[in-house]
């Protein structure tokens, strides 16, 4: 397997999604600001979306994929069962799951954003937006079953290229609102649950050539079946520990007017660098380390890990210095405009500051849950997930009151580094890994590489600070030079420092 083809073929769709997310989100911003509408709308938006964090970015791959290769390498009959099994009972739950939602949704609204029974009309739209988005869980989750089945054949491209549906339709509904004479965030809400229906099919169209589902009430559930599913929800809970955690933030942000939205758009800023630096590498890493696990070839696994680990730090390290040193220019830029006025642009810089302290831990979660994951080990990373979260909950609670929602990014960034802490000492102790000399070798150089393209950022950012006025017109442009300029010098930095090099992580079988 060649990492860093497959890994860039999952993260170019990947970055695509994201970039047309940044456009939607750009519109969202100028369309809803940070107004009642717009908190109302995240909310609707973040259960499902959550959710399909959850499912769709490695975590159910996480359970699926080593069972599911595992009996693969035995029987492909034997594989297509134990799949549509899976289906299918993932198909009822899902079903049963969506309606009794719906039914309690003014319940489910009351767990996840407390805050608004303070304000009934914003707790009304939130109900009924939600009952709208949230069948956009049912969909996109069945539609994380079919990518799973596709990169157990190391196919990544359709299963990173079909989020690309869902921005694509919100950023068309946004624009027949206008046209329809219909409310933007009625109609964006709708447009969830259609893109979720769209993906779907899409993913289920070219899942055909491996595996044909068969719904079926008629399900054999024996000990393979028992197995996956005792391991699917520590897996979702690990693997996805930082949504979670951004899910806790929401919930307690909603006691303060707007602070949703702001945690919203930076999560959204920081994401981007997560997708690509711990979502691509991990999804892209597992089913080729399962592989190697089940047929003891420890040389391989040696390699494969310090390689994974190597692109994913080489990514989010730099991705980190950026978003600390530019947040305030990134949220200007990128959402400061409309209704989206000077006050949420700081708020939501100093959510990103905060956020982007905890960008590698973010990411090198994504890799080191997958040490325990490859071999059928969720529980570990569950238990160390739930401190993480039980952490991130008493921080949050206990200062949000005296500085607000500041403290909600600032808790999740310190929970994860103590949870990357954690990993990495259950990894050394059960001698999951060993660092290599090129690791070793490359490391320092790789910060030496950060440190030169942070210093540079610096004097760029200086030099065109007028360029960043809320009313200047141009500061997108003036934005993505100098992150081009700043992006080009890293890679040549670290060409010449001998920190990274793309050949150097060619793993051939």
């Amino acid at each position: 397997m060649n990492l860093i083809a497959s890994t860039s073929t999952f993260g170019f769709f990947t970055l695509i999604s994201r970039i047309l997310g940044y456009v939607r989100d750009i519109l969202i911003a100028i369309f809803l600001g940070t107004s009642l509408l717009a908190d109302a709308f995240f909310v609707a938006f973040r259960l499902p979306n959550t959710f399909r964090r959850l499912f769709a970015e490695g975590t159910f791959n996480a359970a699926f994929i080593p069972s599911y290769a595992g009996i693969l390498a035995e029987s492909k009959t034997q594989a297509d069962n134990f799949a549509k099994n899976v289906f299918n009972l993932l198909f009822i739950i899902l079903l049963f799951f969506v309606l009794v939602a719906e039914i309690f949704m003014p319940q489910l609204i009351f767990l996840i954003a407390p805050g608004f029974y303070k304000d009934p009309e914003k707790l009304k739209l939130a109900v009924d937006l939600s009952r709208i988005t949230f069948p956009f869980l049912f969909f996109i989750c069945l539609a994380s079953f079919f990518s799973a089945i596709l990169n157990s054949y190391n196919k990544f491209a359709v299963s990173a290229a079909a989020p690309i549906t869902l921005n694509l339709v919100l950023i068309g509904s946004l624009f027949f609102s206008q046209w329809l004479n219909m409310s933007d965030v009625l109609l964006l809400s709708y447009a969830v649950s259609i893109a979720g229906f769209i993906q779907l099919i899409i993913l289920l169209f070219f899942v055909r050539k491996n595996f044909r589902p068969v719904l079926s009430f008629k399900i054999k559930i024996d000990e393979k079946i028992k197995f996956f599913f005792k391991k699917l929800v520590p897996s979702i809970f690990s693997s996805g520990v930082t949504q979670i955690n951004i899910l806790v933030g929401t919930i307690i942000a909603s006691f303060q007017s707007g602070a949703v939205s702001y945690l919203y758009y930076a999560d959204r800023v920081y994401q981007i660098n997560l997708a690509v630096a711990g979502i691509a590498v991990g999804t892209v890493m597992l089913p080729e380390l399962s592989k190697y696990i089940k047929n003891k070839n420890f040389k391989e696994i040696t390699n494969l890990q310090n390689r994974a680990l190597e692109l994913c730090l080489f990514l989010s390290i730099p991705a980190a210095t950026a978003l600390v040193l530019a947040s305030e220019q990134i949220i200007t830029s990128l959402f400061g405009y409309g209704s989206f006025d000077n006050e949420s642009v700081t708020n939501t810089a100093t959510a990103l500051t905060f956020f982007a302290f905890g960008v590698p831990a973010f990411s090198t979660l994504k890799i080191f849950s997958n040490y325990f994951f490859a071999r059928d080990d969720t529980k570990t990373p569950f238990y160390l997930s739930i401190f993480s979260v039980v952490l991130n909950i008493l921080i949050s609670v206990s200062f949000f009151g005296k500085i607000g929602f500041v403290i909600i990014p600032i808790a999740t960034s310190f929970s994860s580094w103590v949870n990357v802490f954690l990993h990495f000492y259950f990894i050394k102790k059960r001698n999951l890994h060993s660092f290599d000399e090129t690791f070793i070798y490359k490391f320092p150089r790789m910060i030496l590489s950060v440190v030169v393209m942070g210093i540079l950022l610096y004097l760029l950012l200086g030099f065109f600070s007028d360029k960043f006025s809320y009313n200047e017109s141009w500061k997108f442009i003036y934005l993505f030079i100098i992150v081009i300029i700043s992006l080009f010098s890293y890679f040549l930095i670290s060409n010449f420092s001998g920190a990274f090099k793309f050949k150097d992580i060619k793993l051939k079988q």
